[in-house]
């Protein structure tokens, strides 16, 4: 087995991670071949090719691109091609994994890696488990005796392609292109775009999970919010691999993620507490319904004050959240849901983040209101997503103009106060309160000229609270 590993490295900071990694190449009984892509020189080791790439007048994010002409042009030369980031530490043993799961796998499918941290306290973090991202419950499939599933946040900073499959992505078109941005950033696209531009689609083996995993060795997310712990990302993947068992197909309450670049207006599916909903719900609340909740942290608060609290998640596989200690869950698609509740009441319904992301917002009230006992109350909350908004930054060069449009293109809904309001008075609802907490605050003084435009700019949400006649 002949590999060719190339690793993107700029500047110094990651020369220990670097040292690290090629010496781990050097162990492995796999002819390795190692070149570095850096924009100084560097002396990492014996046998490794350092290649120093002129990034004069150009942005420093390029220079992972440059691996992928190098990659063509060995492509006869090698059986295995390793892309990694200069952190990120890939063991013979994940790429007997990968090589194994080749062997089960359809022509379109490639196995992936998943980054993992270890804190001092040894406690694991996984970092790409953040905002929307999460197992898609549609995705799992078995594979002989191996069951796979897709996360929706391919970045691992790292990929492995073996020669048939390096061959389809340069034959596809969406390989050999220039540096550029798309669903990531500059760095993270060099490293997706076998997955995003080349037609696979990235699925980890989950029944053998601990095979996949690469360790992120500056373990730079461990302690803050970015990313979630052990029992968060195992309580997701026993979720899935129950759902192989019993060869049912679970249908998401709606998708949490947009379609617009950087996940724009997606619902934070693992967001801390949030005080300003559980303030406003009515003292008195015996019975709460939530619809659409992610992991569940803002429930569980509510379950502490003595509410009983139903839940029901955006996805499946959020259901039975370890954040969500004392929540009743309750999943499916709104039909399913809506006949699991038949003849249930609740003093209040929040909907935090979801109407914005449902094909029907209107609709969804429509469909829960019932559940509603007279007198109660309907929290909902929503990002503001303005039409005028939408277009400044489409001028201004922070969003391509084809995203603007409707939501089967954007995967979301433009929200106002008027459009807030007309969803939940269709629903038979009278409209109490609708408050604007803006996310940014504007600091100096205004002029009448700028108000409007920096009003435009700012984002927030908007938390309506309406009640049932």
């Amino acid at each position: 087995m002949k590999v060719l590993a190339a690793i993107a490295s700029f500047g110094t900071k990651n020369d220990q991670y670097l040292a690290r990694i090629v010496q781990e190449y050097g162990s492995m009984s796999f002819d390795v071949h190692v070149v570095v892509l850096s924009n100084l020189p560097k002396t990492v080791g014996p046998g490794v090719e350092v290649t120093v790439v002129d990034l004069k007048g150009k942005n420093p994010g390029t220079l992972p691109f440059g691996h992928k002409k190098l990659f063509a042009d060995h492509l006869n030369d090698y059986d295995l091609f390793i892309y990694s980031e200069d952190d990120m530490l890939i063991t013979e043993a994940n790429l007997r994994a990968y090589l194994k799961a080749c062997e089960v796998l359809e022509g379109n499918e490639i196995p992936g890696f998943f980054r993992f941290e270890r804190g001092t306290d040894g406690l694991i973090n996984y970092p790409e488990v953040h905002g929307p991202h999460h197992w898609d419950c549609q995705s799992v499939r078995r594979r002989k005796d191996q069951v796979f599933a897709s996360f929706t946040n391919e970045h691992a900073a790292c990929y492995a392609l073996t020669r048939d499959q390096l061959q389809r992505a340069i034959s596809s078109g969406g390989f050999l292109v220039d540096p550029h941005c798309g669903k990531f950033d500059l760095i993270c696209s060099a490293g997706n775009d076998p997955y995003t531009q080349c037609g696979f689609e990235k699925v980890i083996g989950i029944s053998s999970l601990d095979d996949f995993l690469i360790h992120h060795l500056p373990n730079a997310y461990v302690g803050s919010t970015f990313g979630v712990g052990e029992p968060e990302l195992r309580n997701q993947v026993q979720r899935l691999m129950r759902i192989s068992q019993n060869g049912s197909c679970p249908t998401p309450l709606f998708p949490v993620e947009s379609k617009l670049m950087f996940n724009r207006f997606s619902k934070d599916c693992y967001e801390q507490v949030q005080q300003p909903i559980i303030d406003v719900v009515p003292r008195g609340t015996k019975t709460l319904l939530s619809v659409g909740c992610g992991s569940g942290a803002t429930e569980a608060a509510l379950v502490e004050k003595g509410i009983h609290v139903l839940a029901v998640p955006a996805d499946p596989v959020f259901s039975g959240s370890p954040r969500a200690k004392g929540v009743e869950f309750v999943d499916g698609n709104v039909p399913t849901v809506l006949k699991k509740l038949e003849g249930q009441q609740f003093d209040c319904i929040i909907a935090v983040d979801a109407l914005h992301l449902s094909a029907d917002p209107a609709g969804m009230v429509s469909e829960f209101a019932p559940l509603l006992r007279a007198g109660g109350t309907m929290i909902v909350r929503v990002p503001t997503v303005r039409r005028l908004a939408t277009v400044y930054r489409a001028l201004t060069g922070h969003q391509s103009f084809a995203e603007l449009g409707g939501y089967a293109k954007t995967g979301t809904q433009f929200t106002s106060r008027g459009i807030l309001r007309r969803w939940l008075e269709k629903a038979g609802l009278r409209v109490e309160r609708i408050t604007q907490m803006s996310s940014t605050k504007p600091s100096g003084p205004q002029s009448l000229v700028l108000a409007p435009i920096r009003a435009m700019k700012l984002g927030g949400n908007l938390i309506a609270t309406a009640r049932k006649l």
